[in-house]
């Protein structure tokens, strides 16, 4: 037959190029292919997630939130506990402790003050050799005030404590003595006899003995400071004034603006101590 006598749509099939059946996958492929498909979508993420697939570096940032944890809650545990120390104070108790860390502070703001005067001073002197013999001078006169060989005077309180029936014993004078100190009193005198940091007190019958000197009734404190602080500190509820009222005594305390304690004591050359400045 020729190519006149063929039909059209036999011509158009033989040009056309033959039919590629499907590719069929093998049996193996097929059945590791099929499950996947089966599974549902929660199925999927757990697949994915697990087990879990950690590098070096997320293992290291985990150690590191994992101390940085521990530690905030050990302090947060420390904090719980003087909390808890605290809500158990009285009210009078907080007060006293505020006020005595608020005369703290003051009192080493006006020390860092002067240091930072006396240096200034120094650096903008021009005979600063003169300027360092009258700070020296200055501090000798300041420490003689503590050592008790210098007079002093200065603002103050004056507490008198009137003991008729004899129950004042010495450690509620020695009691008094320290609640002043931590007030802030820089110079004190009880009945003559000046107070200084190696200053004992013991019992001698119903009386009193200073540093061995015997003292009668009433005590008179004179005592330099800040009256706004050593007043409060001796009237605080189960303070100094209330101990001494329990037993009987009366206290009278008095501000002024000039308390003289004149009393003096004598300068003690020490054995063994030496200077180490050269």
């Amino acid at each position: 037959m020729s190519n006149q006598d063929e039909q059209p749509e036999n011509r158009l099939r033989r040009e056309l190029p033959e039919e590629v059946p499907a590719s069929v996958p093998e049996h193996g492929q097929a059945a590791q292919e099929a499950p996947e498909s089966a599974l549902t979508g929660r199925q999927r993420l757990v697949k994915g997630l697990w087990p879990p697939r950690v590098s070096r570096a997320q293992l290291i940032v985990a150690v590191l939130l994992f101390g940085l944890g521990f530690g905030l809650a050990v302090q947060v545990a420390s904090n719980s506990d003087s909390d808890s120390a605290l809500r158990g104070a009285r009210q009078e108790d907080l007060v006293r402790i505020l006020d005595e860390l608020d005369d703290r502070t003051q009192r080493l703001e006006d020390e860092k003050t002067g240091l930072e005067k006396q240096r200034q001073e120094l650096q903008s002197s021009s005979d600063q050799a003169s300027e360092a013999r009258k700070q020296t001078a200055e501090k000798e006169r300041q420490l003689g005030i503590l050592a008790g060989t210098v007079a002093a005077e200065g603002p103050g309180i004056t507490m008198t404590i009137d003991d008729t029936k004899g129950t004042v014993q010495a450690d509620m004078l020695l009691d008094a003595i320290q609640e002043l100190r931590a007030a802030g009193a820089e110079a004190i005198e009880v009945n003559g006899v000046r107070v200084v940091a190696g200053t004992y007190l013991t019992d001698s019958g119903k009386t009193v003995s200073v540093d061995g000197n015997k003292i009668n009734a009433p005590y008179r404190f004179k005592v330099i400071g800040k009256p706004q602080d050593l007043e409060p500190a001796l009237n605080i509820p189960g303070g100094v004034v209330q101990t001494l009222e329990k037993e009987q005594a009366t206290v009278t305390v008095e501000r002024s603006t000039k308390i003289v304690v004149d009393a003096l004591r004598a300068a003690k050359r020490p054995d063994y101590a030496r200077s180490s400045s050269q």
